[in-house]
């Protein structure tokens, strides 16, 4: 099929893989603007333009779909699909309109669950048991259009978002391949019941807070990994902790209660988490017994009761 297709992070960039792989004729592929990243803040193009480059597709970075302009540059290549992934630009009904067949997005939770920008983050602080890809025909509501084809999979006790974007991404990816195989479908209107919204993560978010049981304070751990990171704070320095488990021990939210080759365990507001992996700033990731060599976390001592 003759496609547009939009997405900018990694996770669209492995869709778009995949329709070419399959033999689909992409005309033009929109992608964010480059952005400025790494230490000397140079401009950066997305993972999606890398892609588009290296397979000779035309890229087209507007900073908005709304002016006529942008519209027409789509409806130049007469697309007869739109693919959408994690794009980050909304598309006005201008646009929504322009294809034959319609937009279709990759959306990486199981909808009307976490509409919305961080679906695999939120999931994973909820703790929720599973999630999944929904590939939608889009509208002009946040995620609200009917869905043509969807597939679930498990969160497992140690997945955290890479890892679950990851297996998501690989999903999505043969997903729309095969729903663009089967075109025309039928697409089902998504419940009124059980909506839920992802909101984007603020950093602010990822500062841990040990009066929180357990349970939550390891599941914000695994949800912030890798971005940005779940951040302590030991005597005003901040550490940030990559991997940590809950253990049934009771103590003073904060305070260290053992801390020896097998972890850092800190009392929380219902039983205890055992640090694993920490990193101090300006630091590589080190066990817990790495960190113990060179920093004076000791039993009876208190982290920050929240960062």
């Amino acid at each position: 099929m003759r496609l547009v297709f939009a997405g900018t992070p990694e996770f669209a960039a492995s869709a778009l893989r995949a329709l070419l792989d399959a033999g689909h004729e992409i005309s033009l592929v929109l992608t964010q603007p480059d952005r400025p990243a790494g230490r000397g803040m140079s401009l950066q193009p997305s993972p999606v333009k890398r892609q588009a480059l290296a397979a000779g597709i035309e890229v087209f970075q507007p900073n908005s779909l709304r002016d006529l302009e942008a519209q027409n540059r789509i409806r130049d290549v007469v697309p007869e699909v739109m693919v959408v992934a994690a794009y980050g630009l909304i598309l006005p009904q201008a646009v929504l309109d322009i294809p034959r067949l319609g937009c279709l997005n990759i959306h990486a939770s199981l909808l009307p669950r976490w509409r919305g920008a961080a679906p695999i983050q939120r999931a994973i602080l909820a703790g929720d048991a599973e999630t999944g890809v929904c590939i939608m025909q889009m509208e002009a509501g946040l995620d609200t259009g009917p869905v043509l084809r969807s597939h679930a999979i498990p969160i497992a006790g140690d997945d955290t978002a890479g890892t679950v974007h990851d297996k998501l991404a690989e999903l999505g990816a043969r997903l729309v391949v095969g729903t663009l195989a089967e075109l025309p479908i039928t697409a089902r209107p998504q419940p009124e019941s059980g909506v839920t919204y992802a909101a984007k993560i603020e950093k602010a978010e990822a500062r841990l807070d040990w009066r929180l049981p357990a349970a939550e304070v390891e599941r914000r751990v695994r949800a912030f990994n890798p971005f940005p990171g779940a951040l302590a704070s030991f005597d005003g320095h901040s550490v940030k902790v990559w991997r940590a488990e809950c253990v049934p021990t009771e103590g003073e939210p904060g305070r260290i209660l053992a801390a020896d080759k097998h972890g850092i365990v800190v009392g929380c507001g219902q039983n205890a988490l055992r640090l694993l992996e920490l990193q101090k700033a300006g630091g590589r990731r080190l066990s817990a017994d790495q960190l113990l060599a060179g920093t004076p976390l000791s039993v009876g001592t208190s982290f920050d009761l929240a960062a």
